[in-house]
């Protein structure tokens, strides 16, 4: 028998391990539109000069994938801002073996240090993207029962309860997730960028205000399965707790900006207007280049349901799309 997140900790170890899941189980923004990417490059270019353009910035991706977000925000940066990529010093936070792989050969020298953990990163000012990282970090579930609150646990591929100490007031069959790890990660870069400088942008997707509520999910062939059955051969995620991260940001003494929709985030980073300029130059691919932006920001598909939520040091003007 195992706790949830310990259960969830090891099924995603073991999915990540694979690096096969991107594509074939589900898509990221960035796999989806190039224009994605190339905003969040400039966004950081942008945060850089807010920041006073240091002569050095460590810029960091939590969990990136195959390495396509940095690809495209390089080459966004290069175009257009020369200045900022020869002043960054680039890392990747990745525990899987094969997605360093892929990344190297899609990123190559640019890498200058992979890291297993968040904390290993090396110290200096720094602008630190999560796409799509804490939705897959491990959670609790707490069930209220008329009797009080039970902590699911698994065992054989079914849940089980144990009695708990979770005190909160609420109707009984209500459901409370709790994101330790995430909390622990955010408090812990948090506390780094109110000392030494930078800012996190955090895109994912999940509510803006804490809720109750079941939000345990898996993914495989872009379809869903039950996140018990099968392990570490499915994509294993819950939604994140917005409001939860940000006041672990506040309380390491950072500033927090957000959650927004992540439509009117990157509408206003101009992600349409570069997607329009893309399927201008590539008359043939223009239909499916508009289509996936417009599911990037549209409420009905991932514009509202993601959100994205910004962790600064405190004297950092407001980074560009928190600002209304």
């Amino acid at each position: 028998m195992q706790r949830l997140d310990a259960f969830m900790a090891e099924a995603a170890a073991a999915y990540y391990a694979q690096g096969e899941g991107i594509g074939r189980d589900f898509t990221t923004a960035p796999e989806m539109s190039q224009a994605f990417g190339e905003c969040l490059g400039l966004w950081a270019a942008v945060t850089w000069q807010n920041m006073g353009a240091p002569s050095r910035v460590i810029l960091a991706e939590l969990g990136p994938g195959r390495g396509t977000l940095m690809a495209d925000a390089l080459r966004a940066v290069d175009q257009m801002m020369p200045e900022f990529g020869r002043a960054l010093e680039l890392h990747l936070v990745e525990t899987s073996a094969a997605l360093r792989q892929a990344q190297a050969g899609k990123l190559g020298p640019r890498v200058a240090g992979w890291h297993g953990a968040a904390g290993a990163l090396p110290p200096g000012p720094a602008i630190i993207l999560a796409n799509e990282f804490f939705d897959a970090l491990p959670i609790r579930q707490f069930i209220r029962r008329a009797d009080g609150w039970r902590e699911r646990f698994v065992a054989e591929g079914a849940f089980m309860e144990q009695p708990s100490d979770h005190a909160e007031a609420a109707p009984e069959g209500s459901i409370r997730e709790v994101s330790e790890a995430a909390r622990a990660t955010m408090a812990l870069l948090a506390a780094r960028l109110a000392a030494q400088g930078g800012a996190l942008l955090a895109l994912d997707y999940g509510p803006a205000e804490s809720g109750f509520g079941d939000t345990l999910q898996a993914l495989r062939d872009n379809a869903p399965c039950d996140p018990l059955a099968a392990p570490g051969l499915a994509d294993i995620t819950a939604h994140v707790d917005f409001a939860a991260l940000a006041a672990a940001g506040r309380a390491a003494g950072a500033a927090s900006h957000g959650p927004l929709p992540m439509g009117v985030f990157l509408q206003r980073l101009g992600l349409m207007a570069r997607s329009a300029m893309l399927a201008q130059s590539a008359p043939a691919q223009a239909g499916s280049i508009l289509g996936a932006a417009q599911r990037l920001v549209a409420p009905e598909g991932m514009g509202r349901l993601f959100k994205a939520l910004c962790i600064a040091h405190p004297a950092l003007p407001t980074p560009a799309g928190f600002d209304a």
